[in-house]
């Protein structure tokens, strides 16, 4: 989840954004939230049902959305039909109906992500529509603060993230909160050898990604750890050629997830708030099960968690100057600092320290553009032999791997806005 920030940092923000486009062209970009922000009156309902895990009404509204723009959609059909040749051998006419962003909220208020969809069917079939989310599509600003912290962190950390991207080694991602399941599909798919684990509580949300957001139904898992479907339809083997037999969607409580497997993830993703925007107790207290059972499945070389956390309400009594965007930015709130600390000291075990002697790794938080939010990072394996952390070298380290990870993924957002501000080490 996220909240908007206010207008005029906003703005000031997508200027510099606009002064410096990469040649991929961002569809999720803020500069179209307007259209998936929408009011009441913008958009309408396609699924509402009432959660008993603590989410109240549960509910998926649908907006139009301008890109790509309707000359554009023949390549899509295009790109649908040699897919379904490579796989099944003979040709199938696709027709593309539209595009439409999707969000999904809690207690008919609180938006708790948005995915774009694509909505198809085939010619012969004329009865067999389908929705495919984009899985190249990030619209919520935080996402792209958490992907782009995560991969250049744990690349900085001699792990082979490269190897993972080309399918030459299997990485092993932990994504607890599903959402619409925005980032295990921008996962699995920009990483071939990636295989997420999805943890979410409540099957009502589950429910909802699959029938109104487009994620792949295949992914769903039981709660004995078998596939719900025993194959995949005709049209998740033509959306996904492979990248939802690479996702594993479990409803389960996340604590409990943890403590009943024996799983080692080199990266884990955490973004769990409940219908009344709580991040839960349980998952931020340090004599937690989850958190110390977590510390045990975490890569000991390279293990690195990235949390989403909402900025804390008394964080606005004062601001510090930061020279990024030439702005004003609040200081990390107690409630950020405490979640911070409490992360760093369990599963680091205290190991180091801001401009402290090296131990086992550090953790550093960041300011999300747009929106009020902070991403935490606590990574094992960042070492400087006989050294001390710096927090220029950390972040100039990050952003150099974060360049390259640009490129080699081709992503269509840069990622050097969404680390360097705020950036903060946590001592």
């Amino acid at each position: 989840m996220w909240y908007r920030a206010a207008r005029n940092c906003r703005w000031n923000i997508r200027r510099f954004c606009t002064a410096v486009r990469r040649h991929v062209d961002d569809e999720g970009d803020w500069i179209y939230s307007s259209e998936w922000w929408g009011t009441e009156s913008d958009g309408y309902t396609v699924l509402r049902s009432t959660s008993d895990k603590g989410n109240g009404i549960v509910s998926v509204l649908s907006y139009p959305s301008s890109r790509p723009s309707k000359d554009k959609w023949p390549e899509m059909e295009r790109w649908l039909e040699q897919r379904y040749t490579e796989i099944y051998g003979n040709y199938e006419r696709f027709r593309v109906l539209g595009y439409q962003w999707r969000t999904l909220r809690f207690n008919e208020d609180t938006r708790q992500s948005t995915a774009k969809i694509t909505a198809a069917y085939r010619e012969s079939e004329p009865g067999s529509v389908f929705l495919m989310q984009q899985p190249h599509c990030l619209a919520v600003p935080y996402l792209k603060s958490m992907v782009s912290t995560g991969l250049a962190t744990i690349a900085s950390c001699n792990y082979d993230l490269m190897s993972a991207v080309h399918g030459k080694k299997t990485m092993n991602i932990l994504c607890i909160g599903h959402g619409g399941g925005s980032l295990p599909l921008f996962l699995a798919s920009k990483i071939q050898g990636a295989f997420v684990h999805i943890v979410e509580i409540d099957p009502v949300v589950i429910s909802a990604s699959v029938q109104a957001m487009g994620f792949p139904y295949f992914s769903v898992m039981t709660p004995l750890g078998e596939r719900v479907m025993s194959k995949p339809d005709i049209n998740d083997e033509v959306l996904w050629k492979g990248i939802h037999e690479r996702i594993y969607l479990y409803e389960s409580d996340a604590e409990k997830f943890i403590l009943q497997n024996t799983n080692v993830y080199d990266l884990v993703f955490i973004d769990a708030y409940d219908g009344d925007d709580i991040f839960p107790h349980k998952l931020r207290d340090p004599d937690s099960p989850f958190i110390n059972a977590l510390r045990n499945q975490l890569h000991p070389e390279h293990g690195t968690v990235v949390v989403n956390l909402h900025s804390d309400s008394d964080f606005l009594e004062s601001a510090e100057t930061n020279s990024y965007f030439g702005q004003q930015l609040p200081p990390m709130g107690k409630y950020v600092t405490s979640v911070s600390h409490v992360y760093k000291d369990v599963l680091l075990e205290n190991g180091s320290s801001c401009d402290g002697k090296i131990g086992s790794g550090l953790a550093f938080s960041v300011s999300v553009p747009w929106v009020c939010n902070s991403t935490l990072v606590v990574c094992r394996g960042f070492r400087m032999d006989g050294g001390y952390y710096k927090r220029d070298f950390v972040l100039n380290t990050v952003i150099s791997k974060s360049l390259e990870l640009e490129l080699v993924l081709n992503l269509p957002f840069p990622c050097f806005q969404y680390i360097k501000r705020g950036f903060r080490l946590i001592d």
